[in-house]
């Protein structure tokens, strides 16, 4: 499930973060959208590694998530457990990336949302920091609302690949191997000299 907001205006704000990995995990392995009406969200299907994979974003805006994504799991009939929701995070400085296996919402609506809507805090949780504002304000809603800088968009690209493969570990190894080895700061000189 990934967190965001529809719409072309939204597109590349830093709140969209969740919606932008679910993409390029749609992208990586080939599969397309669908707007499906009944859940208010798209999905993209998919088999992975003997996994039946559902890749949603729901089109209810971020703080009436848990509407779409208790919609979609109940009627796919998958357990809290098997989710993996991914989403932005002002508390964590760009560049850094956190799985959890559970917890609370952390101040972030969207979960709030999903929290109320699904009644447990035991899914998955994908943080992509964000950072906040250079002034250290708490009111943060124009800065979720704005784009990247061109610097912080190529950093966000890379943390972007990050989530991507740490998504797919989860998937395919497990909770614990995803967070150990995909957790923590990306760094942007030693992913580049990976390519």
């Amino acid at each position: 499930m990934g967190l965001g907001n529809p719409g072309e205006e939204y597109a590349l704000t830093r709140h969209n973060a969740g919606f932008r990995v679910v993409e390029e995990l749609a992208r990586r392995w080939k599969t397309d959208w669908a707007l499906e009406r009944k859940f208010n969200a798209r999905l993209a299907r998919t088999t992975r590694q003997e996994h039946r994979v559902l890749l949603c974003e729901p089109l209810s805006y971020m703080n009436s998530s848990g509407e779409a994504v208790r919609a979609v799991s109940a009627y796919y009939q998958v357990a809290a457990e098997r989710l993996l929701v991914v989403v932005d995070d002002a508390d964590l400085p760009l560049g850094e990336i956190r799985l959890r296996g559970a917890g609370g919402s952390g101040g972030h609506h969207g979960i709030e949302s999903i929290l109320q809507h699904l009644g447990t805090r035991d899914f998955a949780r994908q943080r992509l920091g964000i950072g906040r504002r250079a002034d250290g304000r708490r009111e943060i809603t124009g800065h979720v609302l704005g784009e990247f800088s061109r610097a912080e968009e190529a950093r966000f690209d890379r943390v972007a690949e990050r989530a991507v493969q740490q998504a797919e570990c989860w998937l395919e190894r497990g909770l614990q191997r995803a967070m150990n080895d995909f957790n923590g700061v990306v760094d942007l000189e030693d992913e580049t000299q990976h390519e």
